[in-house]
């Protein structure tokens, strides 16, 4: 396989995040040497690196070509395609384009972290609206998503066209925002698509992904069969339309609005700011929800995914000045992100135990996805006729269903591919010819770090295994100490025995290596593992600590 390559007559594709997984979106187009980044989101841990919250995509590859990078193209505003932008924006040093909704929300991170003069923001305001960078024309094509200005990217290159999807689905009701129209999609495909770069998320759902409009009557539903009780609603925050669905619903059913969560703050007045939400209702503080009659109150919370410093867990913890109490209703109108079931299964048996009832979206229609199912994917593909089918925005299960799916609907070829993976789309065959570094990077405390350097490794296996400290004298006896194993009730004996078999470990070495400071430091080292494992059968991480003087 190459090794390098330059992209001078090649039109390239390069996914460093987001291809093999749902989540961390970022993508690169490169160009008569050229690139454009499409999105620059981030992942959260999920407890896989201990300790860290954010996890980024490793940006190496395109670092060590700033000078050749045109711009950051940003498709809608989730986190998972802006999230990393105030911690690699600056550094990238090429200006950012964004719709109004997702431009505003990208200034508010930028200006928290004090880079908002650093990072050229540019707004395109229009619908449709174009602009040119280098060799790619960009036009800005509205889809349905669960948030204001989802959008796809028409990208034209002299090699073709490229149809980027972003997130989106179809939706004939969708509350907030105008897509574009199957006639306009089909004018496009009549233009000739070369790449569709496409969502896979929900590749193995066979129906539609569902309206917006028909969540308006199932919540309407769901809150009129709860008279006279407190109810709450929780949704992702970034979820406009549902936001404005909610609105309808508590003016329909006569309650008034309490906002518990910060996001959710915030998202009313970006979207207010924007144009959207403009006749929501005015909302009650904390106070006067508590004071008003139970079934006068509607209040929406952030914490549908079982966040712990979010409002509904604070809530099914007593820990929130809204109170909920037995016969009171908690909607979940957001659907189940894998990896969150034990956390939401954590606050939904909190609820349980006070008496609290709860509906789902598996119980009623109160949420539907923003991701398209088997029959959006096929009259996409039918409408664009593209010549080849890349899917991205999934794990490999997902990307491979849909490239079956795609080949299956009469698309000539399709490229499974993922982070790491440089794609030839023209000229000739397209498919991988070469292979770049896609690692992650976590936010560690105020750090960047490698997700495999050593700090992260060694605490993860601190936090399975447990450590042992031996400390040397001058005289080389040991003081020992532990954390996380599990001998609590022999660590007396564990501790004696241990010292006993380090001194007669370094008492078996031989010439030098008896004032050797490596050969005495592995003997100790050894000998106290060795321990470790027999007294508790953990093979614990070991740190000797050596005497400063009297070694060589």
């Amino acid at each position: 396989m190459k090794k390098d390559f330059t992209p001078e007559d090649e039109l390239l594709f390069l996914a460093l995040g987001g291809s093999g997984e749902i989540g961390m979106n970022v993508n690169l187009y490169g160009c008569q040497g050229r690139w454009l980044m499409v999105d620059l989101g981030m992942t959260f841990s999920g407890g896989q690196y201990p300790g860290v919250d954010l996890v980024f995509a490793d940006l190496e590859f395109i670092e060590e070509r700033t000078k050749d990078l045109e711009a950051i193209v940003l498709t809608h505003a989730h986190e998972d395609h802006i999230g990393a932008v105030p911690y690699f924006a600056a550094d990238l040093g090429v200006p950012i384009y964004a719709t109004p909704f997702t431009a505003e929300l990208v200034r508010r991170k930028l200006d928290e972290a004090g880079l908002e003069s650093q990072v050229e923001l540019i707004i395109i305001e229009e619908d449709h609206g174009s602009f040119q960078v280098g060799p790619f024309d960009i036009t800005y094509i509205p889809l349905a998503h669960s948030i204001a200005e989802g959008n796809a990217l028409l990208i034209e290159t002299p090699h073709g066209n490229i149809f980027h999807t972003g997130d989106w689905k179809l939706d004939e009701d969708p509350i907030i925002g105008e897509p574009t129209t199957e006639e306009e999609l089909t004018q496009i495909g009549d233009q000739g698509v070369l790449a569709l770069v496409c969502d896979s998320t929900n590749v193995f759902n066979p129906a539609p992904s569902g309206s917006e409009g028909a969540v308006f009557k199932g919540l309407l539903e769901e809150v009129q069969r709860h008279p006279g009780k407190r109810v709450l609603v929780t949704t992702f925050a970034s979820n406009v339309a549902r936001l404005h669905t909610l609105g309808e619903v508590a003016r329909e059913t006569g309650r008034q609005v309490c906002v518990a969560g910060r996001s959710l703050d915030r998202i009313i007045e970006v979207s207010q700011q924007s144009g959207y939400l403009t006749d929501f209702p005015d909302t009650v503080d904390f106070d006067t929800a508590m004071g008003l009659p139970r079934g006068e109150i509607l209040i929406l919370a952030t914490g549908g995914q079982g966040e712990p410093r979010a409002a509904l867990s604070r809530i099914s913890e007593d820990n929130h000045p809204i109170k909920l109490v037995s016969g009171d209703v908690v909607l979940f109108s957001s659907r189940q992100i894998p990896g969150n079931e034990l956390a939401i299964g954590a606050v939904q048996n909190r609820l349980a135990a006070k008496g609290i009832s709860m509906v789902t979206d598996r119980q009623s229609l109160i949420h539907v996805s923003g991701h398209p199912g088997r029959p959006e994917l096929e009259a996409l593909y039918g409408w664009l006729r593209p010549e080849v089918l890349v899917p991205v925005h999934g794990e490999m299960r997902h990307m491979q269903e849909q490239a079956r799916l795609g080949i299956a609907s009469g698309i000539p070829d399709a490229v499974t591919q993922q982070n790491g993976d440089i794609v030839r789309l023209a000229p000739g065959a397209p498919g991988k010819i070469a292979e770049a570094r896609a690692g992650r990077l976590v936010l560690d405390g105020d750090i960047i770090a490698p997700a495999d350097g050593d700090s992260i490794v060694m605490r993860r296996r601190i936090m399975h295994e447990g450590v042992v400290i031996v400390a040397l004298d001058d005289r080389l006896n040991p003081l020992i100490d532990s954390l996380g194993l599990p001998l609590d009730e022999d660590y007396e004996d564990f501790v004696a025995e241990t010292m006993q078999d380090i001194r007669a470990a370094i008492g078996k070495l031989k010439g030098s290596d008896r004032k050797s400071a490596s050969a005495i430091h592995e003997a100790a080292r050894l000998a106290t593992r060795r321990a470790a494992q027999r007294w508790s059968g953990k093979r614990p991480q070991v740190r000797v600590i050596l005497p400063t003087k009297g070694l060589d």
